[in-house]
């Protein structure tokens, strides 16, 4: 939980710098968790936003919420990966761009300091 709570309050725009994979991957399972909860909220509530969908306006609250964190450690996962924020849309090859941009997200960062910033680990 410190993993997101570190995400979400004390870098919530900060696209600067680097983000180790534990950062990266704990915000994204309890991003997860967290969706999950809105959904089911706005299904007890039936605040949903067409009939018979179970997503609503919690759920699409929290989304716009978290977009620019989520954006934001992922930019920096990639600079941990020594690539450029711009990689993300390598995402838009269909297929393959994905896989890729999989593969990035779970290399191991660069040891030592690279020209984003130094070595999170450190």
């Amino acid at each position: 939980m410190e993993w997101y709570l570190k995400v979400v309050r004390d870098n919530y725009a900060n696209f600067k710098g680097r983000a180790r994979r534990k950062e990266y991957w704990m915000f994204i399972l309890f991003n997860f968790i967290a969706s999950c909860i809105a959904a089911i909220i706005d299904k007890i509530l039936g605040t949903a936003l067409t009939a018979g969908s179970m997503y609503g306006w919690v759920y699409l609250l929290y989304c716009l919420a978290v977009f620019i964190p989520s954006l934001a450690v992922f930019v920096r996962r990639l600079h941990d990966v020594g690539k450029s924020g711009f990689w993300i849309f390598i995402a838009l090859i269909p297929i393959v761009g994905a896989i890729w941009l999989l593969v990035l997200l779970c290399t191991a960062g660069d040891s030592g300091s690279n020209k984003y910033g130094p070595s999170p680990k450190a």
